[in-house]
């Protein structure tokens, strides 16, 4: 049976310690988690390596189009990041190999002991595997070197690109204007029958769609429009019956006017065109030149509403600038016709490029609406806006008429040079560009105009929030400032995208530019990130709002239940709300991804300050942790510290808020209270002594007073039984037997109250048991003359007594020996006075 058995148990046991032996073998041999994170990177970085291939291969498909090489860009930028996170993917794994390899040392060199054999294979595997993975990382090093080298030959391509754009000239000849001619009406007839194809269409199989899509996009610009006006209210429409309204209320309508309703309608535009492509109502060309014509309504309405804005021919009253009435008409339509002229062109030339016009269709067209619009750029200049002084019609100012007539003449000049390309730009940008900054410009007026002391609440919008929400004129001028400060930011988040879209920008070139400027920002060897800062300061707040939750629930639900002292539950809070923010600017640091190391120096330096600068700071500091801790004193005990004497109100660790007994506040630094002598009549318990001095009149009966004294102190109703009260004959006075009344209370806080009520106590005892209570007499005997003749009045000084009594010795001395003189015949002769 023993044998049986053992055989039994045998086989399982060999086949275990075989799969454990494999297990180690192939531990040893490179088969564990770092092999297996090396196949993941090899094949991330193959499959990086072919996207790279094909994004090259497109650069040169798309060298002409400059939306494509951005995307290309993108792409790149996107792989370059890849890399970089496949390069960091290894940094554990190399760390713990290193570790590994200085545990087991050098390999021993020749002539020594050889190494035990799992040894040297253990230190060969972890070698091979820091070798593969230097390899990976090479070649990830030499995909980004050349990823780099792309996006800059992107650079390249577009910078040329847009250079041959403005530099490319056409021949403007007479032979153009045949060749116009010729292909206008046959692309008219081909574009006629493109759109006609295209509703057919439409009707037979997707006019519910088309009706549905239209319907939803003006339902959320009617949202829009009607949120607007009824959020801004007056702020949106000029009212004709305000004969002087302020220049605010003037800058927030035509920024306002100007801004939502070209909001709306850009919004019907784009949701109307989004739902068309949503529900595949749209072919490729009728989207492009639908995109293309919805873009241009929506820029000659905006031009058209900042112009009526700024202008105002229809309300003299409500016009930003100082023009007459028919020169505001006049300027209106001309800026308009220019920026329906620009918009016409920028049409016909995508409807061209759609359509595969003739290049000489093209340059026609663009060459006539440019050369308008710069004829309408000069008309602007020469218009006459206002009347002088003497009645007669005056120009613009000189620089604003040379800038128009120098934009203007530029215009024509490159376009009938043949430099259409510089012409379209030049005419575009003095339209869009224009009309962009003043609309950026009039919000930057209307937010400084609101920034000014009670500007905000004199606005119709601030009397409503006033009188709904009931705000101050204090509390409006601070709202005021915030929306000064908002209304900032909306101009520059709105204006600067559009101003470089119009500049031959792509939304990737932004978006790529917000990346780089969120993810890092390099100064010096210090780096961080927007992004993280911004998290970190999200962290830091939600830490702090909780640190404060869990205070209030601690103290309100757990330590109020437990019935501890104010003191105790004060300096718990205390402490807690400490150690949360602590831990919540430490994990919000973390989230940030600052690097606590390279802030050395800096924390080197604030060591030094602290050192030299900071010590009194530090020591408060130090100080008021030590009173948290050892709490010598808690809130709302009585305390005397120096001349100070009155009721802990808070501890903070720099200082400790005391209140008098007649309510002043008194700061004093922890410190004082660390390193000089404090007396607290509350440190454990409240019980305490007071203390009635009282004297009676010499002859009174001793004894009784004392039992009279005892009676009354006993009798009050405040007084302990245990420690009882006592009354000591504590002194002969000078005219008093002076007693002193001892009473212990358990609140010495109503020591005040107590000592009074014994007083008044003591003054009916005595008046009833005739006790005379002795006060200090004062005795004030005038001196008769010494004589007859009146004498001279002697100054009031310090030495007028000694005076008085030398001259009662004389007169007595003077009288003696009168008296024992004999006596003579004649006149008696009178002592001298002096």
């Amino acid at each position: 049976m023993p044998i049986l058995s053992f055989r039994r148990f045998a086989v399982p046991l060999i086949l275990l310690l075989a799969v454990l032996w494999a297990t180690l073998a192939g531990a040893q041999n490179g088969s564990g988690p770092g092999n297996g994170l090396l196949a993941e990177q090899q094949q991330v970085v193959g499959q990086l390596g072919a996207r790279i291939d094909a994004l090259e291969k497109k650069i040169g498909a798309n060298s002409q189009d400059d939306a494509n090489l951005v995307e290309i860009r993108t792409g790149l930028e996107e792989l370059s990041r890849q890399l970089l996170a496949s390069g960091v993917a290894f940094r554990p794994r190399l760390a713990e190999i290193n570790a590994r390899l200085e545990q087991l040392g050098p390999a021993p060199a020749e002539g020594q002991p050889p190494e035990p054999e799992a040894v040297a294979s253990e230190r060969k595997s972890l070698v091979a595997d820091k070798a593969e993975i230097n390899v990976l990382l090479g070649n990830a090093e030499s995909m980004s070197i050349r990823v780099t080298g792309l996006i800059n030959n992107i650079a390249e391509i577009r910078r040329e690109l847009f250079q041959s754009l403005l530099t490319k000239r056409y021949d403007v000849g007479y032979e153009l204007l045949g060749e116009v001619v010729g292909a206008a009406y046959s692309e008219m007839a081909t574009f006629y029958r493109t759109v006609s194809s295209w509703l057919r269409f439409v009707v037979q199989f997707k006019l519910q769609s088309v009706l549905a899509a239209t319907f939803f996009a003006l339902v959320a610009a009617v949202v829009l429009l009607v949120g607007g006006r009824r959020l801004f209210g007056d702020l949106f429409d000029a009212d004709p019956l305000v004969e002087e309204p302020s220049y605010l209320s003037r800058l927030s309508v035509a920024f306002w006017s100007t801004l939502v309703p070209t909001a709306a309608v850009s919004v019907f535009l784009a949701t109307t065109y989004l739902l068309y492509q949503y529900f595949g109502v749209l072919r490729p060309d009728i989207a492009t030149i639908m995109a293309s014509l919805f873009s241009v309504i929506g820029i000659v309405f905006f031009v058209h509403r900042l112009g009526d804005a700024v202008l105002s021919p229809k309300l003299p009253n409500w016009r930003l600038i100082d023009v007459d009435t028919g020169a505001a008409r006049l300027l209106h339509w001309l800026v308009f016709a220019t920026a329906l002229f620009t918009g016409v062109d920028a049409f016909l030339s995508q409807v061209y490029q759609v359509l595969s016009s003739p290049l000489a269709l093209t340059v026609g067209e663009s060459l006539i609406s440019t050369v308008l619009t710069g004829l309408l750029v000069i008309f602007i200049g020469m218009v006459r806006p206002a009347s002088g002084d003497d009645g007669r019609p005056r120009r613009w100012h000189p620089l604003l008429r040379f800038t128009l007539f120098l934009l203007g003449g530029a215009t024509i000049i490159a376009a009938l040079l043949g430099y259409i390309g510089l012409a379209r730009f030049m005419s575009a940008q003095i339209v869009i560009t224009g009309a962009v900054l003043a609309t950026m410009y009039l919000g930057f007026l209307s937010s400084r105009a609101m920034s000014d002391e009670g500007a905000f609440a004199n606005t119709k919008m601030g009397q409503r929030l006033g009188e709904v929400f009931k705000l101050d004129e204090t509390t409006l001028d601070q709202l005021g400032l915030v929306v000064s400060i908002a209304v900032n930011i909306l101009v520059l988040i709105i204006g600067l995208p559009l101003i470089l879209f119009l500049w031959g920008f792509q939304p990737g070139d932004i978006t790529a530019w917000i990346y780089r400027f969120a993810t890092e920002i390099k100064i010096g060897s210090f780096s961080f990130s927007l992004t993280g800062i911004l998290t970190g300061i999200i962290v830091f707040v939600l830490g702090y709002f909780v640190t404060r939750w869990f205070q209030g629930w601690l103290d309100g639900s757990v330590m109020a239940r437990g019935k501890l002292d104010a003191g105790v539950r004060n300096s718990i809070r205390t402490a807690v709300g400490y150690a949360g923010v602590a831990l919540a600017a430490l994990i919000g640091v973390s989230a940030a991804g600052i690097d606590l190391s390279n802030l050395a120096l800096v924390a080197g330096a604030l060591s030094l300050g602290i050192g030299f600068g900071l010590q009194n700071v530090v020591s408060n500091f130090v100080s008021g942790l030590i009173l948290l801790a050892e709490r010598p004193f808690k809130v709302g005990d009585w305390i005397v510290a120096g001349a100070v004497t009155g009721t802990v109100k808070k501890i903070s660790v720099r200082a400790t808020e005391i209140e008098t007994f007649q309510r002043q506040t008194v700061i004093l630094p922890n410190s004082e209270l660390i390193n000089a002598a404090v007396g607290n009549w509350t440190h454990k318990n409240k019980l305490g002594r007071i203390e009635v001095r009282v004297g009676v009149a010499y002859g009174s009966d001793p004894r009784k007073v004392h039992s009279l004294l005892l009676e009354i102190a006993r009798n009050h109703p405040m007084a302990l039984k245990n420690p009882e009260p006592a009354v000591a004959f504590v002194n002969f006075g000078e005219s008093s037997l002076d007693f002193e009344v001892r009473v212990f209370l358990s609140d010495i806080l109503n020591g005040v109250s107590v000592q009074n009520d014994i007083r008044f106590a003591i003054v009916d005892a005595f008046e009833r048991e005739r006790i005379t209570i002795p006060y200090p007499h004062r005795e004030l005997l005038v001196r008769a003359a010494a004589s007859e003749q009146a004498t001279e009045a002697w100054p009031t000084d310090d030495d007028r007594a000694d005076a008085d009594l030398m001259e009662k010795h004389r007169a007595a001395a003077a009288r003696e020996a009168e008296r024992a003189a004999p006596k003579r015949k004649g006149r008696v002769r009178k002592p001298d006075p002096h």
